[in-house]
């Protein structure tokens, strides 16, 4: 049995753990790192950077097919077992940059390879070899795919979850993709574009991260006239057939009060992720958990309650993306360090972006947040914006939220062109305070995609301009609508 003495532990060697044991460092703790693997980053592994690259692999076939309009004429041949090599290969290629940090950590003894749990508040144990003193504790055990329990009875063979899809060789036949949140959406449109017959199930009408019903509707109405897209189906039953020696899954399910039977070849879970807590033996420290079992804590300084734990990353289930995770990490790791003086620490603007095509995004507050007494609204519909229309991808509709009274920029939600960018432009600017004004004397060249976003900051201005008539509908809460 080894006994290491710390002053802080950090479970976990994803985004939020790195941060964290590096700044816990810097703040002139002693650490130790704790992971019982597969190491390598969430992102760089399963998560935002295979997708992209799997992404880029459909824009390019979706690209070559859509180059009629413009007069080119080409010929598309997707070959799948290619897509999913350089999927791989560009995968480890990010995955090496992280074991080769992680390597170093290692080789100074800072790194201990196993799953910790609790032994009492100040004591962890690491496998069967390993016992950690340490008098702070940082969690930053990341998440797991979940497994919806319609699906639990089949065949593992048959399903596929998100951190299982890259390994594949070769582009399946077909896919029930289940889950209409952002990672449903992206796997199910670029399967889609790579030749793969894609159904894209989901519940309550979730469309992606939005909330306001008119993005709702419009994000609904373009995804379903792409590919097979049900946002508010019923499972009626899901079993395993076999059809020429081939094994697959027959799916019933009621959409829009029609019932929809289809056969697929493999099931993908993209119904979100939950917190990896289980093995940590949390309840010895006799912690207040939500209702989805995660330890209470402040945002603004990652510490559960008065203790000297810490939680950061997708583990705490709040923010979870990849800069959120490194920020999350960096205020966890320097306030173990300081404990019992913690710092609170300013967030960020919330920024989300989900790459399908049109790209989605939501920044700063969402439409869910605001009152139609307090705030106002100003939208820009992408079908004639020139930018847009030149590039023949004229689809999308941006809503900007704005607080009545002071003029300040609040949030927005997104369908559209390259949103991507112009979300980080709204996002900088709700940092900073702007109001809508200062944010129209910024400068916009001519002919670019941001003119869309000034068309919505005028229309913004000109509602916030004018008061609520006396019995209008809170669901539109710009005069102008």
């Amino acid at each position: 049995m080894q006994k290491h003495t710390v002053d802080v532990a950090v479970i976990g060697a994803g985004t939020a753990g790195l941060s964290a044991r590096r700044a816990a460092e810097n703040a002139g703790a002693t650490t130790v790192l704790i992971d019982g693997g597969p190491l390598g980053t969430t992102c760089a592994r399963v998560g935002c950077m295979p997708a992209k690259l799997l992404i880029a692999a459909a824009d390019a076939a979706h690209h070559g097919r859509e180059a009629g309009v413009f007069g080119v004429q080409t010929q598309v041949d997707v070959d799948g077992k290619a897509v999913m090599n350089r999927v791989r290969q560009e995968r480890d290629r990010f995955v090496g940059f992280v074991l080769k940090s992680v390597g170093e950590l290692r080789d100074r003894g800072r790194l201990l390879e196993g799953y910790a749990r609790f032994v009492d508040g100040k004591t962890l144990m690491v496998g069967d070899d390993h016992r950690v003193e340490a008098s702070r504790v940082v969690i930053a055990t990341g998440s797991t795919p979940f497994l919806p329990p319609p699906f639990r009875n089949l065949d593992p063979a048959l399903l596929i979850d998100t951190d299982q899809i890259f390994e594949l060789e070769d582009l399946p036949e077909s896919l029930l993709v289940v889950g209409s949140g952002v990672i449903g959406l992206e796997l199910g449109q670029a399967f889609h574009r790579l030749g793969v017959r894609v159904s894209v199930v989901g519940t309550g009408g979730r469309v992606g991260p939005l909330s306001d019903p008119k993005l709702v509707a419009e994000a609904r109405t373009i995804f379903t006239s792409e590919f097979d897209f049900h946002p508010d189906y019923e499972l009626e039953e899901i079993k395993p057939i076999e059809k020429g020696g081939e094994k697959g899954v027959e799916a019933a399910f009621v959409s829009n009060s029609n019932l929809e039977r289809a056969q697929f070849e493999k099931v993908l879970l993209a119904a979100g992720r939950r917190p990896n807590l289980a093995q940590l033996g949390l309840d010895s420290l006799g912690l207040q958990l939500s209702n989805q079992g995660i330890p209470l804590f402040d945002p603004h300084t990652m510490q559960i309650a008065d203790t000297p734990y810490f939680i950061a990353g997708d583990v705490n289930n709040d923010r979870p993306l990849l800069h959120e995770a490194a920020d999350e990490g960096r205020l966890a790791g320097t306030n173990a360090a300081r404990y019992p003086q913690v710092l609170v620490g300013q967030r960020r603007t919330p920024l989300g972006i989900v790459f399908t095509d049109p790209q989605i995004a939501v920044v700063g507050e969402s439409f869910s947040s605001m009152n139609c007494s307090d705030n106002r609204v100003g939208e820009v519909d992408y079908g004639d914006q020139g930018r847009a229309r030149v590039m023949n991808q004229h689809r999308g509709r941006v809503r900007i939220y704005g607080e009545a009274g002071t003029g300040l920029l609040l949030g927005a939600e997104m369908v559209g062109p390259r949103v991507e960018h112009t979300a980080h432009l709204l996002a900088w600017a709700i940092q900073q305070k702007l109001t809508v004004s200062e944010a129209l004397e910024m400068p916009f060249y001519h002919p670019v995609i941001e003119e869309g976003i000034r068309t919505a900051l005028r229309n913004l201005q000109s509602n916030l301009r004018l008061s609520r008539p006396i019995g209008q509908p809170c669901e539109e809460f710009g005069p102008g609508d």
